[in-house]
Order: structure tokens, then C-alpha cells, then sequence
């Protein structure tokens, strides 16, 4: 008997949840539905956010970094970076998933938090400065809606 592979999963929608006294925030169950329990949470390169990526998304950074236009030396130097910020995280059997301290308190996420959908990974935000970003992307949004037909 084979074992099928786990539906990829898209990560939607906006969910105000809270950190407990641990740092530990609830996943949306459809968001570890038949996928992997592990992330990657890795802050954002403009410092807003916690990026949380599953295996998958994680192991892809690499080779988009390779592809890009950045030279060898360059290249090297951000693979570096980008991985030495990485903390491995992983839900529990009740979806709680253990945020990195210093990563909570760098980004300034305590208390009140919002999980937001990006697709193939989500995004940890602080309230106040997601109501600003997202205030500012709905323009964007708008715009980019409109080219493709929606």
C-alpha cells in the first residue's frame, strides 16, 4: 500500500489570534491540515514580520537566491544570512506552535497578533504595523487586481 502525499497547502486569510506567556501561538488547523507539523520562522529582510515557512518553501530560498542576479561572493552572503536567521518550530498536538524569543521581541510580537495568508507560507505580524501595511497594499492590490481581471 502506498502512502499519498499530504495536499500542498495554501495558506489564507487573516486570523487575530494572542501569544501566551511561552510564546506560543495556535495555527490555524487548516493551515497544518494533512501538511507538515514544522516550520521555518525567519524575520522578514524589511524587519516587519515573522515569515513562517513550511520545509518545502524553506528549502526552495537556496536555489532562488542562486538564480538571482547577485554575484557568487554576494549570493554566498545572503544564503548565509537568510539561513543563520532561520529557527526551526513545530506545532504541537494542539497546534500551538513555540515562537523564537528573540525573534517575538525583535519584531515586537507580544500579546494581540495576526497571522496573515501568503500563499505558500504565512506571515506573524503585529496588529498596529499590519494595519499600516495592509492600509498601504490595498492601492497596490487595486491596481494589480484590475491588470489581471479579478
Amino acid at each position: 500500500m502506498s502512502k499519498t502525499e499530504p495536499k500542498a497547502i495554501s495558506y489564507a486569510g487573516e486570523f487575530p489570534r494572542s501569544l501566551d506567556a511561552k510564546n506560543r501561538v495556535t495555527i490555524p488547523a487548516l493551515w497544518l491540515n494533512g501538511g507538515s507539523d514544522e516550520f521555518h520562522a525567519i524575520p522578514s529582510a524589511s524587519g516587519d514580520c515573522l515569515m513562517v515557512m513550511p520545509p518545502e518553501e524553506f528549502d526552495s530560498i537556496e536555489g532562488r537566491f542562486k538564480q538571482s542576479e547577485l554575484s557568487p561572493a554576494r549570493q554566498r552572503m545572503a544564503i548565509r544570512h537568510f539561513y543563520s536567521q532561520a529557527r526551526l518550530v513545530a506545532a504541537d498536538s494542539e497546534g500551538r506552535v513555540l515562537l523564537p524569543r528573540e525573534q517575538c521581541e525583535a519584531l515586537h510580537l507580544k500579546g494581540e497578533i495576526i497571522l496573515v495568508g501568503g500563499h505558500s507560507r504565512f506571515e506573524i505580524w503585529n496588529p498596529k504595523r499590519w494595519a499600516a501595511v495592509r492600509a498601504e497594499g490595498t492601492a497596490a492590490y487595486n491596481q494589480g487586481a484590475e491588470l489581471i481581471g479579478l
